[in-house]
């Protein structure tokens, strides 16, 4: 079942809380860097009076400035705390802003999601259904062999009898049964096979992560919300892997990576269905790799889309700043990506990128010890 979205209202005031709470911050430290610079001023007319004055007014003048710098020191201290408790609710706007946006992109892809659960729904039911009239049929067959072998053994088979089980066993169909039963359930157990991985990805995707990073197989996140991202790609593009299997795990808040390897399947898609003509029954080509970098991973989302242009690459990785239509995009997916794999990883993002040939985002990230 898809989890309830966050009101479209709540997340616009979460991003303008955020946005206050970053001014707030600049303006703290922007206050301490005076008042540090304040103290050490006085410290210095300290002693400069001390080496120029006689030693009585130099103490008075000591004892005078000492107070002062008392004063602004403790002003300090105080100023280093409200920066602390703005730092706290800074990082907790950012986590609600991160939650908010996973639950958004869940609300997004919710067609998508239903769709990709109701088709094997669908073919599961119809096999059930299958299996359930064959098996009536069966029952009939095997309630005219009880009669039969009840007469034989009585010494009473007539024709009639004889002529009920052959009758049973036409409309049974037992060839077509023995050929068609086994696919049925093959089918049936593919399809529930699917349902609880789309089911299984959904929840590790929603589910808010802890606060410690913890180590993860990077390749098992990857196909998990590429699963969730499926409608967004498979009309438009053929999803590859090229995995270095030989990786060990990797430091990970896992939703917050989650979350960055959806917003980039999401783009490549929409970068390849721009870049294909209108009507077009051609897809483009994404392609996920890993490999190991000395202790570092480095993870390559690679599409053959439309590129990007070349004024706003500068500005790509902007809150708020995106080139799709109205609708199509918040401007926050990359925003997120850099505060993520950056500031939460210590990693590093980049992108390669050719208009008309695609883009290539890079993203490394330290492993496990």
């Amino acid at each position: 079942m898809v989890q309830a979205v966050e009101p479209a209202s709540e997340l616009a005031l979460l991003r303008a809380e955020l946005l206050e709470l970053q001014g707030q911050l600049s303006e703290l430290q922007g206050q301490l860097k005076s008042r540090d610079k304040t103290i050490d001023a006085l410290m210095r007319r300290v002693e400069t009076s001390q080496s120029t004055r006689s030693s009585y007014l130099a103490m008075e003048q000591s004892l005078a400035m000492e107070r002062v710098v008392g004063n602004k020191t403790a002003e300090l201290v105080e100023q280093k705390a409200r920066l602390a408790k703005a730092l706290d609710e800074l990082r907790l706007t950012q986590a609600k802003l991160l939650q908010a946006q996973k639950l958004e992109a869940i609300g997004q892809l919710a067609a998508g999601i239903a769709h990709e659960v109701n088709t094997p729904t669908q073919y599961v039911t119809d096999n059930v259904t299958f299996l359930q009239r064959a098996f009536e049929r069966l029952q009939k067959l095997i309630a005219a062999n009880t009669c039969l072998l009840e007469a034989a053994r009585n010494g009473d088979v007539t024709p009639q009898i004889v002529q009920t089980v052959e009758d049973a066993r036409s409309t049974a169909k037992l060839d077509y049964l023995a050929r068609q039963v086994p696919r049925a359930i093959e089918q049936s157990l593919e399809g529930l096979g699917q349902i609880t991985s789309i089911v299984k990805a959904m929840k590790e995707f929603s589910h808010p992560s802890g606060a410690e990073k913890q180590p993860f197989d990077v390749h098992d996140l990857i196909e998990s919300t590429s699963i969730v991202a499926k409608n967004e790609w498979k009309y438009v593009a053929d999803l590859a892997f090229d995995f270095d299997w030989s990786l060990p795990p990797v430091l990970l808040l896992r939703n917050e990576f989650s979350q960055v390897m959806l917003n980039l399947i999401v783009n490549a898609a929409h970068a390849i269905e721009r870049s294909l003509p209108t009507g077009s029954a051609e897809k483009g080509k994404i392609v996920i790799s890993t490999k190991a970098l000395d202790r570092n991973v480095e993870i390559r989302v690679a599409d053959n889309g439309c590129g990007i242009p070349e004024p706003v690459r500068a500005r790509v990785f902007e809150p708020f700043f995106t080139t799709k239509e109205v609708g199509k995009g918040t401007g926050q997916g990359l925003a997120i990506a850099y505060s993520v794999v950056v500031d939460k990883h210590g990693g590093t993002i980049h992108f390669e990128t050719e208009e008309g040939r695609g883009t290539t985002f890079v993203l490394i990230l330290p492993l496990a010890s």
